[in-house]
């Protein structure tokens, strides 16, 4: 039977249902919104554990959810992206220990207000448009997740799909701003926890021997393999990518993306804010879970005998374009395995997961769009606080239209990526730089702002010889042709894309010290002497 017949009147109650009730409790909760700093801050009264649920929601998402299981029941999948874990803890600890007292020193709203009293209003200007063009880059692999689940159980177009998902998070971003925002993050982290339990202990009750028939199974096809020691530059998930790439893109992930960096603050003082970081680190044990996921979904259908349904789900996987198939097996599964409201239940979490993480950027859209031209550290009169309110939900609407638009652009792409690693290579093009930018504030504030610009023009031209999804969308829009793409300098076309033989996320070191080093070789004493 077809996913979309199979899928009931009772599933989409279940679905619809859990969608109101997130949005009611957000909308309770949401606070009082009379300034800027409510809807952006939530008045920085929220407790720390709420703000290191958020932090964890959002960074698992439905990326997480869906792509890692997907990443480890693919022929070749295992579980070494799990080593990128070290990283990230050791990342968590600096930005906690560091980044939070820098911030806490003044009342800012932003890494980037940090940026512009260390370094001038230009920079801060400067890395603000650069963590747009980021966020706009890395979250449409989110919008991306979370239209895939609801393209399987709808007759809708995939573009369809994206927008009614955007259409979502613009709504809940409107209703109620960072407030409704965190605590509509922390449903989905209860959500996320018990879905990916319920789903584990229900492909184990399918597999004939239970968890030592999954463990002799996956490990036989070599999934539980941890380490990769290869020093080959394209391979992506090994020791020293962890050891040597990871922290870097981690520390600008959670320290200087005003996605996270937002988060912390929205808490009470510095030390809970600190507290909330570190405590983040409990994201690790979401990861593990869902590669436990991966393992047992690809033992259920390796078993000595497998379910009766296994034709089916390999029909439907089939009947999937290429591009959409690769990160399809966990949801197609969903849904045609488990119980009617139960299956929705998952499905719902979800479509809400995603949802809130794009409200989570589209907040930090618009509030760092509108420190561009508003002072938003000093006090102003109750009509203008107001009339600046307003004027952000304006900017989350075009932000979101946006992000969309883009999501839409991104989602054809020319190559066999899963999502876990698109969504890691789109930030590619960006965190280097941002961290550049904050160690210049912070160890070096004679940095210039052109010295900084040339190392991020730089930084963004080394990382399109090594990436192929801004060509793929630029060729999706059709504004530029197969030809003209293989006149790019340097870039090795192969069947119309672009091909690299080293993986982007070298470019994430590379970049924090290219475009650093450039705004100290060009200091602002130099750049007047030049000028005058």
């Amino acid at each position: 039977m077809d996913l979309r017949e199979s899928f009931t009147n009772l599933d989409w109650s279940v679905v619809v249902g859990y969608l109101l009730l997130t949005t009611f409790v957000g909308h309770s909760l949401r606070g009082k919104q009379s300034n800027v700093k409510d809807f952006f801050l939530g008045g920085r009264t929220l407790p720390w554990p709420a703000v290191s649920g958020s932090i964890i929601a959002t960074e698992i998402s439905g990326v997480t959810f869906i792509g890692v299981p997907g990443m480890v029941y693919a022929a070749t999948g295992d579980f070494t992206y799990l080593q990128w874990g070290l990283g990230s803890i050791v990342a968590r600890i600096i930005v906690g220990i560091y980044f939070v007292r820098a911030f806490y020193e003044r009342d800012i709203y932003s890494p980037y207000d940090y940026m512009g009293y260390r370094l001038g209003e230009g920079v801060k200007r400067l890395a603000t448009i650069v963590f747009q063009v980021g966020g706009i880059l890395g979250q449409s692999v989110r919008v991306l997740v979370a239209a895939l689940a609801l393209r399987i159980v709808t007759p809708l177009e995939f573009e369809h799909c994206i927008w009614i998902i955007g259409l979502f998070a613009i709504g809940w971003t409107l209703m109620g701003g960072m407030r409704t925002v965190i605590w509509t993050d922390v449903m989905q982290f209860f959500l996320f926890v018990g879905a990916g339990l319920f789903s584990f202990f229900w492909l184990l009750n399918g597999i004939e021997g239970g968890l030592s028939e999954m463990i002799s199974v996956a490990d036989g096809a070599g999934k539980f393999t941890l380490l990769n020691l290869t020093t080959d530059p394209a391979v992506g998930f090994t020791l020293w990518v962890s050891i040597f790439a990871v922290p870097f893109q981690n520390i600008s992930m959670f320290g200087v993306d005003q996605l996270n960096a937002q988060r912390m603050f929205c808490c009470r003082s510095a030390s809970d804010a600190r507290k909330a970081m570190i405590t983040s680190s409990a994201a690790l044990l979401i990861t593990v879970l869902m590669l436990m996921v991966g393992a047992a979904l690809y033992s259920y259908f390796h078993q000595a005998n497998p379910p009766d349904t296994f034709p089916s789900f390999t029909a439907e996987i089939e009947k999937l374009a290429p591009t959409e198939r690769k990160d399809a097996y966990y949801p197609v599964w969903i849904v045609t395995e488990l119980p009617v409201g139960l299956r929705a239940m998952i499905l719902a979490g979800i479509f809400a997961a995603a949802i809130s993480s794009l409200d989570s950027i589209l907040a930090a859209l618009s509030q760092t769009t509108l420190s561009l031209f508003r002072k938003t550290d000093v006090k102003v009169s109750e009509e203008t606080a107001r009339n600046d309110v307003k004027l952000s939900r304006s900017l989350v609407v075009g932000w979101g239209i946006a992000l969309s638009t883009f999501a839409v652009a991104l989602h054809n792409l020319r190559g066999d990526v899963n999502v876990v690693q698109l969504a890691f290579g789109m930030t590619s093009y960006t965190v280097g730089p941002m961290l550049g930018f904050f160690l210049a504030a912070y160890f070096t504030p004679r940095a210039s702002l052109k010295g900084l610009a040339l190392g991020f023009a730089l930084s963004f031209l080394l990382v399109l010889f090594l990436r192929t999804e801004l060509y793929s969308a630029l060729l999706n829009l059709e504004i530029y042709s197969d030809r003209q793409i293989a006149f790019c300098p340097h870039i090795e076309v192969k069947d119309g894309k672009p091909s690299s033989s080293i993986s982007s996320v070298w470019a994430w070191p590379v970049t924090v010290f290219l475009t650093w080093g450039c705004g100290i070789l060009f200091p602002k004493k130099v750049i007047a002497e030049l000028n005058a």
